[in-house]
């Protein structure tokens, strides 16, 4: 049966979806890159539509299913975006916005059964409709289309595209599997990051580069803005997830702490009771309120992010004033500090980059992922 929710596409504008208004592009030149982003974002919004599509009823609905549920293709749009230092939007660069976008709708149905998340993008997530197994082969389905539209390109999109894959899926096993003994858990959780998140961003804007014929010397710089600003964007998921605002985020506040899913700011807290008795008080209520109970043998050090990561589950009656305790702490502003140094990190890293709409635009953009609330 087809779940039934309102078709939900992206916002009608380059501004209401990197952020940026009428005022930051002031000139002729900045409103006619504006437009043609805009009416190629139309070209891949249909493109989208017409190769998610399959001929067997179940997976022409599953796939179509997070698609028609919205998203603000911000992937695709730093493809066409960046298209702008070369060709501009070429069929190439449209096909290639295409198949990056549906990259990241198969991971977000993977994503969701191994965070065992409820919602996504306001609806409730696929595997909470069909099952697990409909979701992960749903999310392979996609990846085989994804992978059907790069081969169209040639050879280099092949191989960017298999390297990307590549660190999506070490990015989820490395979270899954938590950090060696000895490691440094917050240098993983971000390697975790960079992996799933910035990987593909930096996918997107690179092919923007390549396939516009843009100068292969902007490749590099545009490649480090983008695993930068992936991981500030996750980070500001991060604190997010405990917003108190779910009709804006989508979520139930503190969907990843219910899930047992480690973000930043339950790594720093950790970090914190080290030495702080009021993190420490935090950290053990948490422990004792919202972790499944263990057997002696399975407790494990209470400041162990591993142990902390395996067992955190919901707790009805407590986590919602925990999170709201989460939300205010110290661990929860760092974390949010952090996503500002990448950002900055982000704009520095496109130095290189000529002055003008793109690289004005790609500034506003990394501000804004910062300043969002959803």
């Amino acid at each position: 049966m087809k779940p039934s929710h309102p078709v939900a596409r992206r916002g009608s504008a380059l501004a209401a979806n990197l952020g940026l208004s009428e005022r930051v592009f002031a000139t002729s030149a900045d409103r006619a890159m504006a437009r043609a982003i805009d009416d190629g974002i139309e070209r891949v919004e249909a493109g989208l539509v017409r190769e998610v599509s399959f001929a067997d009823s179940i997976a022409d609905i599953s796939t179509r299913y997070l698609l028609e549920a919205g998203g603000k293709r911000v992937r695709p749009m730093l493809t066409l975006l960046t298209a702008q230092l070369g060709a501009g939007i070429t069929d190439d660069v449209v096909t290639a916005a295409e198949a990056i976008e549906i990259t990241h709708l198969g991971s977000l149905y993977h994503d969701d059964v191994m965070d065992d998340s409820e919602r996504r993008r306001g609806v409730p997530s696929a595997q909470t409709v069909w099952g697990n197994s409909v979701a992960i082969l749903t999310g392979d389905l996609l990846f085989a289309r994804a992978s059907q539209l790069m081969a169209r390109l040639g050879e280099r999109a092949i191989r960017m595209q298999a390297d990307t894959f590549e660190r999506l899926v070490l990015g989820q096993l490395h979270e899954t599997v938590g950090p060696a003994e000895g490691e440094d858990p917050i240098a993983h959780y971000i390697q975790v990051l960079a992996d799933k998140t910035g990987s593909l961003i930096a996918a997107a804007a690179q092919s923007g580069i390549i396939f516009s014929g843009a100068d292969p010397g902007f490749e590099a710089p545009i490649v480090e803005f983008g695993e930068k600003i992936g991981v500030a964007f996750q980070l500001i998921d991060d604190v997010i997830d405990l917003s108190p605002q779910p009709e804006e985020t989508g979520k139930v506040p503190g969907t990843d702490l219910r899930a047992g899913v480690v973000t930043l700011p339950l790594l720093r807290l950790a970090e914190l009771a080290r030495t702080d008795a009021a993190s420490a008080d935090l950290l053990a209520r948490i422990r004792r309120d919202v972790i499944i109970e263990t057997s002696p043998a399975d407790a494990g050090d209470p400041h162990d992010t591993n142990t902390l990561a395996s067992r955190i589950v919901p707790s009805r009656s407590t986590v919602d004033a925990i999170v709201a305790e989460l939300r205010e702490h110290q661990a929860t502003r760092a974390t949010l500090a952090e996503a500002h140094r990448w950002a900055r990190d982000a704009v520095e890293a496109l130095a290189p980059l000529p002055e003008g709409s793109v690289k004005k635009a790609l500034t506003r953009f990394a501000e804004t992922i910062v300043e969002r609330q959803s």
